[in-house]
């Protein structure tokens, strides 16, 4: 088109081409690698399939289709959004392109900020909108982004795509689906053919969450592959609470919108008053002309990349934790002390108090927020019990539920109305429980008191900050919205935590909410650790182990290990191997096992301190796939560039399995070796004319890991 032009970002692993037709509307037409080549040219037929970078939607007006009120696209105000300039910078790494567009109507400018990162091909986006006019502006939704034209022109668009999205329930994290395009809606319906300018969203599918639990029920996560493994689009969103991402069908084509909060789903408004602004969450997305291994490969390195610096990323110490099938949630002087020889000898650097250290009674559920020790489990004082943690060459650490404050708490009398989640004057209740709001300044200001106490006075040097209820309308208070007031304490709390570690930068705190229900990379760019599940049986955790590293680091990732002196060898060597690829949670009765037991554990950890700094800056793969929760074999392995690591579970099934893994060329041959459980049975054979590991594992119920190294052939 004659009236078309084009900016072309060049960054060192991206380019990025937007257009700006005759219309001025800003549009994302294409994201790919350097020096990579689009799949297939487009046909004319598909030229016209990208969409407005940013899509926005104001009180009082709808949308631009009639076809499309249930979607993120297609807003009426969207198309009076003309460009009006855009500029280029760089800093530490990073290159960063603004995209200014303004509506005439409204008076709102929009500024799409697309972030990149040296070394990575993510996109990172986000955008800004500022009222320049004399009048309130009602936001009803803004868009982090949206690209179109994901299929590339792919005539059978609807065949050769499949959509794939993550289950993220309680007990069974991270679990991936995959739904063929005409399933969920997507399809070629000969609408493009009648020229009659329907525009888009005929149909959509989205995936979204509401509530505290960011990640309660479905990752912040999607991904659009096509089936033959040689083009994938994988997203993130960067939310600590309410989200949602959409495809749907533009042109013969596939989009993905991506938000936060917003009206339709999450009762989300936002008032700008005259000069005010108002910042989306960001979100991330990559394109890769290969499969879901290069594509959870770019995600792994950019998460590395926002990340913050913190030792306890280098290090990877291994974390012992009273609390999963050990003490769970009733620890005493005693009972802890009896674990601090058992931890120590089987090699933990951290000991972790998991909850009930404050309370008297059992029943302390509904009445935590307090935060001091109990006298009554701890007659000879908590320090005591920590300063032996100490002595025994562990740091000790504690758990934390800095956002709730029981009913029964005795500190409800000192806090003002201001300080909770409300409804309409009242306090939200949940589970027994108020929600503390960070916004607050005295909220902070407390919290910030206990924090420096532990710290200081009791030498705590790792938190657990777990979250167990769900708020899922937010609040009211000072705010023009519920979800708008959840937006605030969300960021708040992001807030309050990067302070911590600003006053403790040795601190490490672990992200945990009922075990993993809140894997974003919001909390995650702040802690170094995450809790990946409260799973408690080891057979049905591998499944979570096999498939964490697509929602979190492995070097994050805090798998439990647990074992019982009534398990046979081969399930405890199987609960350690649960949490060797990432970060160990090591737990469990190990004050009961036997000798030769505690030696089985022990000699997992060795071998986890042996390999442990190649997590870091390792990259996960899936011989097998991408796990199903049921699967008899399961398998992910690590590559460190000089050699491998692969974790095999056997569940059932027959006693071999075929691997198939990459190598650098055809004449490349695998060695593995046995790291752990060493001595148990097991034989391992590379085929070179298939490129398949053999492997048989005769116990029905085991695992195994391996390192892999290549080695010419002869």
């Amino acid at each position: 088109m004659a009236d078309t032009r084009e900016i072309c970002w060049q960054t060192p692993d991206l380019t990025i081409i937007l257009t700006i037709e005759a219309d001025q509307i800003v549009r994302l037409k294409e994201i790919k690698p350097v020096n990579e080549k689009t799949i297939s040219p487009r046909s004319s037929l598909f030229s016209e399939s990208s969409l407005p970078l940013t899509e926005i939607r104001l009180a009082g007006e709808g949308t631009d289709d009639t076809k499309s009120s249930k979607t993120l696209v297609c807003g009426a105000v969207t198309k009076r959004l003309k460009y009006r300039s855009h500029q280029e910078s760089a800093s530490d790494q990073q290159q960063f392109l603004e995209i200014t567009s303004h509506d005439d109507v409204s008076k709102l400018t929009v500024t799409a900020t697309l972030v990149a990162y040296t070394g990575t091909p993510v996109l990172r986006s986000f955008a800004k909108v500022q009222n320049e006019g004399d009048k309130n502006i009602i936001l009803c939704q803004v868009t982090s982004l949206v690209v179109g034209g994901l299929t590339g022109g792919s005539r059978e668009w609807f065949h050769d795509y499949v959509a794939s999205s993550a289950t993220n329930t309680w007990f069974r994290e991270a679990q991936w689906h995959d739904h063929d395009l005409p399933s969920i809606g997507l399809d070629s319906i000969g609408v493009c053919e009648l020229n009659q300018g329907h525009l888009a969203g005929h149909t959509s599918w989205s995936v979204s969450n509401r509530g505290g639990f960011s990640t309660g029920g479905m990752l912040a996560m999607g991904m659009l592959k096509r089936r033959d493994g040689q083009d994938t689009w994988l997203w993130q969103i960067e939310n600590n609470g309410s989200w949602r991402w959409e495809l749907g069908d533009f042109k013969e084509d596939v989009y993905v919108a991506i938000s936060g909060p917003n009206d339709f789903n999450h009762s989300w408004k936002e008032c700008l008053r005259p000069g005010q602004t108002f910042t989306t969450v960001p979100c991330a997305i990559t394109h890769v002309h290969g499969g879901i291994e290069e594509a959870f490969g770019a995600l792994t390195d950019y998460r590395r990349r926002i990340r913050r610096k913190h030792v306890d990323n280098e290090k990877l110490p291994i974390i012992f934790n009273d609390y999963m099938n050990c003490l769970m949630g009733e620890p005493d002087e005693e009972k802890v002390k009896g674990l601090i020889g058992p931890a120590s000898y089987a090699g933990a650097e951290y000991f972790v108090v998991d909850a009930g250290w404050y309370a008297d009674t059992t029943d302390w559920w509904d009445s935590v927020g307090e935060w001091k020790p109990s006298k009554k489990r701890f007659p000879n004082g908590f320090k005591s019990v920590l300063d032996a943690i100490h002595s025994a060459g562990m740091t000790p650490g504690v758990w934390l539920e800095p956002e709730v404050v029981g009913i029964r708490s005795n500190i409800l009398k000192e806090l003002p109305d201001e300080a909770f989640f409300q409804e309409n004057g009242i306090r939200t209740v949940e589970k027994g429980r108020y929600q503390l709001d960070y916004r607050s300044p005295i909220v902070r200001q407390r919290m910030d008191r206990i924090v420096d106490e532990l710290v200081l006075d009791y030498g705590v040097g790792y938190f657990k900050f777990d979250y167990n209820i769900d708020i899922i309308y937010g609040t009211d208070f000072d705010a023009f919205s519920s979800a708008a007031g959840a937006l605030g304490h969300n960021r708040a709390y992001l807030d309050w935590v990067s302070k911590i570690l600003d006053r403790h930068p040795g601190l490490v705190i672990e992200n945990c909410s009922s075990g993993g229900q809140r894997l974003d990379y919001a909390l995650l760019a702040i802690h170094s650790v995450q809790s990946t599940s409260d799973q408690q049986d080891p057979v049905r955790y591998a499944a979570v182990s096999t498939a964490i590293a697509t929602a979190v680091t492995p070097e994050q990732s805090a798998s439990w290990a647990y074992p019982q002196p009534e398990w046979s060898d081969e399930i405890n060597a199987l609960t350690v191997v649960n949490s060797l690829m990432g970060r160990v949670h090591l737990s469990g009765a190990l004050h009961c096992l036997s000798k030769s037991q505690l030696s089985l554990v022990r000699d997992g950890m060795n071998v986890y301190k042996q390999f442990r700094y190649d997590i870091k800056s390792s990259k996960p793969y899936w011989p097998l796939g991408l796990p199903g929760w049921h699967d008899n074999w399961l398998a992910v392995g690590l590559n460190a560039g000089s050699c491998q690591y692969l974790a095999v579970w056997r569940r059932g099934g027959g006693v071999s399995c075929s691997l198939p893994i990459s190598v650098a060329n055809g004449k490349t041959t695998l060695a593995a070796e046995l790291l752990y459980p060493a001595g148990f049975d097991g034989d391992w054979t590379w085929d070179s004319e298939k490129g398949e590991l053999k492997v048989k594992l005769p116990s029905t119920i085991c695992a195994r890991l391996l390192r892999i190294s290549e080695r010419p052939s002869a």
